[in-house]
């Protein structure tokens, strides 16, 4: 097993890429703490992970991630109980796609919260017992948007781009007290927002993709798998794209 014994916080693990990333990383032995909005989001995602995966350690945590001392103070009863963290999945984030002319200073400022304080909060928690253990991997979800931008909703693509440097930038510092950092960048993605888009819309841009399919969430998350893994352990500030060659 990849990850045999590891302790994993995985933030926006209630669904979607999030969700199969915790059950990646159950499948590889981690024990994960899974982060949700709130508790009823993080008590139903984890009824099903105790179904299939009966022998697992995973657990639910919904603290706010715009409030540093909120997610510092869960995060350090997660190094209490388990001795240590030492994978962090920065995955929590939003999407919209107002205009430009229709955005409101609220409307921007409720995205970059979450897609890039969110980030900056938990890596931080995080980061404190890593640096302590001299070790650790923190790793972000970008998106292919952060390279190439999307015709509306500028504050998502303007947060990814945001999330890419903070990579690069922490994998520098961090580096030397052997915490690595590194972010993927999933293209488009079959998760529930996708499911409701119609077909006309959906074939025309999977004609665009050379493998003819858009990604499913557990693509995204064996990323994560290895990125997390010894396997990947001279990979630091990187961002991987996994996205079928969908980049132009």
């Amino acid at each position: 097993m990849l990850l045999e014994n590891k302790i994993a916080i995985v933030t926006g693990g209630s669904r979607g890429i999030g969700f199969a990333t915790v059950e990646a990383f159950l499948k590889e032995g981690a024990k994960v703490v899974l982060c949700a909005s709130r508790q009823e989001t993080a008590d139903a995602a984890l009824e099903k992970l105790t179904e299939t995966y009966k022998d697992a350690v995973v657990e639910g945590i919904w603290p706010d991630l715009s409030d540093y001392s909120a997610v510092k103070a869960a995060f350090d009863a997660v190094a209490e109980k388990y001795g240590r963290i030492d994978i962090l999945v920065n995955n929590a984030g939003v999407s919209e796609s107002t205009p430009f002319a229709d955005y409101t200073e609220e409307k921007f400022e409720k995205v970059m919260d979450l897609n890039v304080k969110g980030v900056f909060n938990c890596s931080k928690a995080a980061s404190e017992h890593m640096v302590a253990a001299g070790s650790g991997v923190i790793l972000n979800t970008s998106s292919m948007v952060s390279q190439y931008g999307q015709p509306a909703g500028i504050a998502y693509p303007t947060s990814k781009f945001a999330v890419n440097g903070f990579t690069l930038s922490l994998a520098r510092e961090l580096g030397p007290k052997g915490v690595r950092v590194n972010a993927v960048a999933p293209g488009i993605t079959y998760t529930d927002m996708m499911r409701s888009v119609p077909k006309e819309v959906i074939e025309p841009m999977i004609a665009q993709i050379p493998l003819r399919r858009m990604g499913q969430p557990e693509d995204i998350a064996n990323a994560f798998v290895f990125l997390a893994s010894d396997r990947a352990s001279y990979i630091s500030g990187e961002v991987l794209h996994v996205d079928g060659l969908a980049r132009s």
